[in-house]
């Protein structure tokens, strides 16, 4: 009798066996949360990024629907991700002793860094597992949350990372902002150089040629040769007219003929003026004076195009300057917010019983199969 009941609690013994490795399980957990795990402390910290607004924004349906609310976006995510780097990393090892603190602040195997002298690699993911930066798109806030081993530590990491996120974002800002000022200061010194260069060639040809405007005495002669044909018709209009009663040798007849061949010589003079064959004719000096004109005016626009996209450009770089806008300050903490030990307890032993339910049903069904 006592060998059968001593083989019956054997057999439910292993039976229940992990339901008795659950309850251990959930056991050791609870106390390791109620008694053995490290306070954590949490600095929180709300920040947007402002620039400064030099003048008014234009109003059109791309600033509606986009506009500057993206590119703020873009840059405070652009600040997540340098809070979150390795380079943030190194300057708290250097400026808050990052290693040292987490390794050796009386924490816990499990919250602590397990080696002091951790490669950059491992240290760094334990970083990201003590330090949140996370955007809030509805908000467009970013969320800083830092958790360290006493309240002094995290409050001044969280410190640390503002500072040091909008000092990189300014100098990244006027980095490019100052190469692009360098680029336009330089194509402006060069356009204004050529600006000068077309005006001195149109001033030399103008001395050169004794003409201020060499179009406007072309279209002056043009107005005296239409004028003097008009003189022209009309004589010979009265010669025809003299000649129907008037003798060819007659007084009238001679003078109306030697007014004819004076319009008819000063037509001819004014024309070679205008043109010709070989010389300096005016309508090849107009030519001329028009294709220097033109460069001079190209010239004069694309130096007035660089002097103001010059100016744009530097209050541009001005509205590039970052401003971290602190809606909540970093945090002294007054009491640790992590770990949850009841919470951790609780979805703890509820995961564990669900798993071990799962095996107990799988055990049942492998019997049955069995029998």
């Amino acid at each position: 009798m006592n060998n059968s009941s001593s083989l019956n609690k054997k057999s439910r013994l292993r039976k229940s066996l992990h339901w008795i490795v659950c309850l251990i399980a959930i056991v050791v957990v609870s106390l390791y949360w109620a008694l053995w795990a490290s306070d954590r402390y949490v600095s929180h910290a709300n920040v947007v990024l402002e620039s400064p607004q030099l003048a008014a924004p234009t109003l059109s349906v791309s600033s509606l629907l986009s506009g500057g609310a993206t590119s703020n976006l873009a840059d405070m995510l652009l600040l997540r991700d340098y809070m979150r780097s390795v380079d943030m990393l190194k300057l708290l090892i250097d400026e808050a002793d990052f290693r040292n603190h987490y390794a050796n602040s009386g924490a816990d195997f499990f919250s602590a860094l397990g080696d002091e002298n951790a490669p950059l690699e491992e240290l760094h993911d334990y970083y990201l597992s003590r330090v949140s930066v996370e955007l809030d798109d509805y908000a467009g806030v970013l969320r800083v949350d830092v958790e360290a081993f006493t309240p002094e530590e995290a409050n001044k990491i969280n410190r640390l990372l503002l500072e040091e996120g909008e000092r990189h974002m300014n100098l990244m800002g006027q980095r490019l902002a100052e190469e692009q000022v360098r680029f336009l200061e330089q194509q402006v010194a060069l356009l204004e150089d050529k600006f000068q260069q077309t005006r001195d060639a149109l001033l030399d040809y103008q001395n050169a040629n004794g003409l201020v405007s060499p179009t406007g005495t072309v279209e002056s002669l043009s107005s005296v040769v239409s004028s003097l044909e008009g003189q022209l018709a009309i004589a010979k209009a009265r010669k025809s007219a003299l000649a129907s009663y008037q003798s060819v040798r007659s007084p009238e007849i001679v003078r109306i003929n030697s007014e004819i061949k004076a319009l008819t010589d000063q037509i001819a003079q004014e024309q070679a003026r205008l043109a010709r064959q070989s010389g300096n004719a005016l309508n090849s000096i107009s030519s001329e004076y028009q294709t220097l004109m033109l460069r001079a005016q190209f010239a004069q626009d694309s130096y007035s195009g660089a002097l103001g996209a010059l100016e744009n450009t530097r209050i541009e770089a001005a509205r590039k300057l970052k401003q971290v806008s602190v809606l909540q300050t970093p945090t002294m903490p007054e009491y640790p917010e992590q770990p949850e030990r009841l919470y951790n307890s609780v979805v703890f032993a509820v995961i564990a019983l669900f798993i071990t339910l799962i095996l107990n049903m799988l055990i049942l069904i492998v019997k049955d199969h069995r029998d």
